[in-house]
């Protein structure tokens, strides 16, 4: 195996100028992780808001570092005390908060984060799925509990955590209601929605206390009608909103300090939750294998329909974060790192 492999690099917090395709040492691999030669790589909005340095409060990389989160490809080299995985496997996962490094042509990732991806289903597939699926389920189950009939209302179903989370909620038995452009709405009718509003016409805005749980992707003005939208005694849980300070104590297991600034940041929107009688969340997902092979069953099966908008190659990883960024991609956008041959 050669030493070195192409990634990208952030070398500083700024724009697309501030990361860079370039030559870096292999990384080592430990007792519990897999190496995984990468054929394919998921983008998301937390790529290009680390590049911005928007989670400097959060997380403190040495720069320079591999940027990337997500991906799918080959076990190449297992380490000494891993025992569910061999050379020759693929796998999807996401990987190590604090560490990144998907955006590369190797990464080695611990086997607790990896899930084997079934057979017959492109690494380009596979390699939307992880953090956008992890998110999906993990509010879905563990935050907001859902289960039949619950009425569902999840905000920007046509985007990547938005197509999973009408899936799952589905899949649980719930009708879903969820907010859509015209140009969305047949997308997300064919993933099992119930009711498709129009949010570029404050459709949204006409929900007054209807819906028992909300999974809010949008943030912003959609987040304050999706408040009032649910009833009295219910949840609403966000992605993209005010982080409130359960995030700091629970999530990401610091200190008071972050916790009273996440309280300063969220008053408002906390305060208008309080005034409908509803419970606001901002949630972290966290990275989990175990959680992932429960996606990879029900992918396997077609229970699970992964949306790719676009696929890039690898020489136009920049583009492609740019066109994430413009907020117009529907599903998820991936890179391919190399052609992939399926029997």
């Amino acid at each position: 195996m050669a030493v070195e492999m192409r990634a990208l690099v952030l070398t500083r917090y700024g724009g697309a100028d501030a990361t860079e395709l370039r030559q870096v040492p292999l990384p080592k691999v430990e007792a519990d992780q897999v190496m995984v030669q990468v054929h394919a790589v998921g983008l998301n909005p937390v790529d290009y808001k680390t590049r911005q340095g928007e989670l400097r409060i959060l997380y403190r990389f040495r720069l320079p570092c591999v940027l990337g989160n997500e991906l799918a490809g080959v076990v190449t080299e297992i380490g000494a005390a891993v025992t569910r995985f061999k050379q020759g496997d693929r796998v999807m996962a996401r990987v190590a908060k604090h560490r990144m490094g998907a955006f590369a042509e190797y990464a080695a990732v611990e086997e607790s984060l990896v899930a084997h991806v079934p057979d017959g289903v492109p690494f380009d597939v596979a390699a939307g799925v992880p953090l956008a699926g992890l998110t999906a389920m993990q509010i879905l189950r563990d935050e907001l509990a859902v289960s039949a009939p619950q009425k569902v209302l999840v905000t920007g179903g046509a985007g990547g955590v938005g197509t999973f989370a009408i899936q799952l909620a589905k899949a649980f038995g719930c009708p879903v209601i969820t907010t859509a452009s015209p140009r969305g709405a047949a997308l997300v009718t064919s993933l099992g929605a119930d009711l498709v509003l129009d949010y570029t016409s404050g459709e949204l805005e006409r929900l007054q206390a209807e819906v028992d749980a909300v999974f809010d992707t949008v943030g912003g003005a959609g987040l304050d009608a999706a408040i009032r939208a649910a009833k009295p005694g219910a949840k609403v849980v966000t992605i993209n909103g005010p982080v409130e300070p359960k995030t700091a104590l629970v999530d990401l297991q610091r200190g008071l300090i972050l916790a009273a600034l996440f309280w300063l940041v969220s008053f408002r929107i906390r305060r208008l939750a309080r005034s409908h009688g509803v419970k606001y969340r901002y949630f972290f997902m966290h990275p989990s294998g175990d959680d992932l092979a429960q996606l990879a069953a029900m992918l396997e099966v077609g229970e699970l329909r992964v949306i790719i908008d676009r696929v890039f190659p690898f020489d136009q990883i920049t583009d492609a974060l740019a066109y994430l960024q413009g907020g117009r991609a529907k599903g998820k956008v991936v890179v391919r790192l190399r052609e992939e041959l399926l029997a």
